[in-house]
C-alpha cells in the first residue's frame, strides 16, 4: 500500500483547487492531444511510447504505465469528466442502473447501493460522503463532447466500438472487488489519485467478466498510484483492483475500453455461415445429404473424416476469395459508432458549395467513416457506401450519440430504427470500382470515374455530394 498521511492531504487540496472551472477551461485550451487524425489522437494518448513498441510489447501481452507529471496534460485530462459535472447531468435527468451505479466493494464482494428511478444528487452526494461509496457513471460520452472527441477518433483507429465508464471514489474507499473484464483497457486519471494492484491472469485474453477471490489471485505483479494526466493500460483478462489512499479526498478516472468480442473466434464465428452458404451454390460435396440417422446419434465420431474434408474445401474456398460477405461485426460496427464530432454549436451537415459536374474535382470528406460494402441482393450484388452523415445534427445525430454503447429495451424497434438510418447509398455492382477510386484517391475528376457514361459519372458524384461525402475543390 502506498504511504498514507499529511503530504497526500494537502495534494488533495491542490486538486480541488485545481478543479475550478475556470481553470480548467484555460488549461484545455492549451494543445496537449493531437485530434488531427485517429492515428495522431493514438499517438498523442499513449505518449512519449511509440505506437510500433506498444503493438510489438504490449498489446495483449502486458500492462502499461505512464507516468507523465505534466500539468497541462492533467489539467486536460480533468476537462474529460469532474465530480462537479454530476450536479448539472443530475439535472437534466439521470437513472440508476441505465446511468449510475453506486456501489462498494466489502469484504471482497460488490455491494450495489442503487435507489430506485431517477437519480436525485443531493442523495447520490450524501451516499459518496456517508457510505463510501463509488460512483459509476455509464458512457460518459453521451454527455460530454471532449470524450466523444476521443473515443469518436480511437473507433477509427481500432476499426472497432469504444466504451467508456467514469469511476469517482471518495477517500480509504474501494469500489469493486477484483476481478478480470473482456475488453482492452486504457485509465485516464482525471482528479486525485487511485492505488492500483495489478495480478497474473488466470485467464488469458478472457471473453468475459468476471470476479476473483483474493485467496487465489496471490501477490501483485504491479502496484503504483495513478495522479491525473496518467495513463494505465492493461490487455482483457488481467485482473486489477483499485482503491483511493486515505488523505486524498477522492479520486476520478475514466475507463475506456475496446475489442470486446473482437478476435479471431469471433470472426470466424460471423464469417463462416456466410461462407458456407455460397461455397454450398458451387461445390456439390456441401450439398449432398448428411447421414441418415445422424441427427439421432450422440457420438458421430464416424462422420468426423467427412467434415473435415468438408473444412479443407472452406479453407481453400477462403484462399481463393477475395471479399467475404458482409458480416454481422461490421454492421454493428456501422451502425453504433460514434459520428464524428463537429462540435455542438454545428448546423446540421448539409450540401453546399458547387454542384458536381463532368469536370470537377472532388474529394471525399471524412474518409475514416465512408465505408463500402460488397452486399447480397435478392438477384444480385449491389454496392453500397456507409453515409456518417445520418448521425449528425440536433435530431439524429443526437439519438446515436446518447444511445452509444448502451444498447436498448426494445431491440427490435432499435434494429429497425437504425437500418433505416444505417442503409447507407446503394449502386450496382458495376459502380464498385468508383466507389473504390474515389475512396483511395486524395482528389478524383469526375470525367476520370471508372464508370461507362458521362451520366453515370455525374450521378455518383451527385449522389455523393447529397449526403454531403464529397466536395467540389
Amino acid at each position: 500500500m502506498p504511504k498514507k498521511g499529511g503530504k497526500h492531504a494537502e495534494m488533495g487540496k491542490d486538486m480541488q483547487a485545481q478543479c475550478k472551472r475556470a481553470k480548467v477551461e484555460t488549461a484545455c485550451s492549451l494543445s496537449v492531444m493531437s485530434f488531427e487524425s485517429p492515428d495522431s489522437l493514438f499517438g498523442s494518448l499513449i505518449s512519449p511510447i511509440k505506437q510500433e513498441v506498444f503493438f510489438r510489447e504490449y498489446w495483449e501481452q502486458k500492462p502499461l504505465l505512464i507516468q507523465r507529471n505534466d500539468p497541462l496534460l492533467a489539467a486536460y485530462y480533468q476537462c474529460l469528466f469532474q465530480l462537479s459535472d454530476l450536479k448539472e447531468l443530475c439535472s437534466q435527468g439521470l437513472y440508476y442502473g441505465r446511468d449510475i451505479n453506486i456501489c462498494r466493494c466489502v469484504n471482497g464482494k460488490k455491494k450495489v447501493l442503487n435507489k430506485e428511478g431517477k437519480v436525485n444528487y443531493m442523495q447520490l452526494k450524501k451516499d459518496f460522503d456517508q457510505k463510501k461509496a463509488t460512483i459509476q457513471f455509464h458512457q460518459p460520452q453521451r454527455f460530454k463532447e471532449e470524450l466523444w472527441k476521443i473515443q469518436e477518433k480511437l473507433e477509427c483507429y481500432f476499426g472497432s466500438l469504444v466504451g467508456s465508464n467514469v469511476y469517482i471514489t471518495p477517500q480509504g474507499s474501494q469500489g469493486l472487488p477484483p476481478h478480470y473484464d473482456d475488453v482492452e483497457v486504457f485509465i485516464l486519471q482525471l482528479e486525485g489519485e487511485k492505488h492500483w494492484r495489478l495480478y497474473k491472469p488466470t485467464v488469458h485474453l478472457a471473453r468475459e467478466y468476471n470476479v476473483e477471490s483474493e485467496d487465489r489471485i496471490g501477490n501483485p505483479t504491479h502496484e503504483f498510484v495513478l495522479k491525473p494526466g496518467d495513463l494505465l493500460y492493461f490487455p482483457r483478462g488481467t485482473i486489477h483492483q483499485a482503491d483511493t489512499p486515505v488523505g486524498i479526498s477522492y479520486s476520478t478516472h475514466v475507463t475506456i475500453s475496446t475489442y470486446q468480442n473482437n478476435s479471431w473466434g469471433d470472426f470466424l464465428l460471423d464469417a463462416i455461415p456466410g461462407l458456407v452458404f455460397d461455397t454450398a451454390k458451387e461445390d456439390v460435396a456441401l450439398r449432398t445429404s448428411i447421414p441418415r440417422q445422424l441427427l439421432m446419434q450422440v457420438d458421430i465420431a464416424d462422420s468426423t473424416k467427412k467434415l473435415s474434408s468438408l473444412l479443407r474445401r472452406l479453407a481453400d474456398r477462403l484462399e481463393n476469395t477475395s471479399e467475404l460477405r458482409s458480416s454481422d461485426m461490421k454492421k454493428d460496427f456501422i451502425m453504433n459508432r460514434l459520428p464524428p464530432c463537429l462540435g455542438c454549436d454545428s448546423d446540421p451537415l448539409t450540401p453546399g458549395g458547387k454542384l458536381p459536374k463532368i469536370d470537377s474535382k472532388i474529394r471525399l470528406q471524412f474518409r475514416d467513416h465512408a465505408i463500402i460494402t460488397v452486399e447480397p441482393d435478392q438477384e444480385n450484388s449491389v454496392s453500397r457506401m456507409k453515409p456518417p452523415s445520418y448521425a449528425w445534427g440536433g435530431t439524429a445525430g443526437w439519438g446515436v450519440q446518447v444511445s452509444h454503447m448502451m444498447g436498448t429495451e426494445d431491440d427490435t424497434a432499435s434494429e429497425e430504427g437504425t437500418a433505416q438510418q444505417t442503409h447507407g447509398l446503394r449502386f450496382p455492382l458495376s459502380y464498385l470500382d468508383a466507389l473504390k477510386q474515389i475512396w483511395s484517391s486524395s482528389t478524383t475528376c469526375v470525367k476520370e470515374l471508372n464508370l461507362t457514361s458521362d451520366e453515370e459519372k455525374e450521378n455518383l458524384a451527385l449522389s455523393l455530394w447529397t449526403e454531403c461525402l464529397i466536395e467540389v475543390i
